[in-house]
């Protein structure tokens, strides 16, 4: 047992005070997400809405969530839920390992993500392809000021993605 907790003391990283180095920060990509944004939102079917959603850090920041609320400005058809309200939660399964993301709504829907960022500016959510039904993908994007965002679907055998819906905002 001596010899076990010697050797995995000797594998962690040191700095240069002699401390254990500091885990490098798992959600650093994605540090320009985190604000308070409006939401101008244009739906398949014609819906309009607007809200707002916040990007944060929670507890003790081991995660990141975004957390969104609709406005009264909601614009549909009567199927059209304008009450929407959603949760994204960003985490890391274990120190090293690739970001993951799971989504909550109040129609009930849950959606496992893998995290890519491709750009500076930009970051990909994409759920499992593994499962059955369509494959789903939730893009932002920071050009300039303005954050873009899109929420995709596409069918099993399929290769193109169709936008379910868009939205736009600034810094709020």
């Amino acid at each position: 047992m001596k010899r076990f907790v010697m050797t995995m003391l000797l594998a962690i990283p040191l700095a240069a005070n002699g401390q254990p180095a500091p885990a490098p920060d798992p959600f650093k990509a994605l540090a320009f997400l985190e604000q308070n944004w409006e939401a101008n939102t244009q739906g398949y079917g014609g819906v309009k809405s607007t809200g707002t959603y916040t990007f944060r850090r929670e507890l003790g920041g081991h995660i990141l969530a975004r957390r969104s609320t609709s406005d009264a400005g909601c614009k549909g058809p009567a199927t059209f839920d304008c009450e929407h309200g959603d949760i994204l939660y960003v985490y890391e399964e274990a120190p090293g390992q690739p970001l993951k993301a799971i989504y909550f709504d109040n129609e009930g829907h849950v959606i496992h993500y893998d995290v890519s960022v491709p750009t500076a500016t930009s970051v990909v959510f994409l759920s499992e392809a593994s499962r059955p039904g369509p494959q789903f993908r939730l893009v932002y994007e920071l050009k300039d000021s303005l954050l873009l965002g899109k929420f995709q679907s596409r069918m099993p055998g399929q290769g193109e993605w169709k936008s379910y819906l868009e939205w736009s905002g600034a810094k709020k």
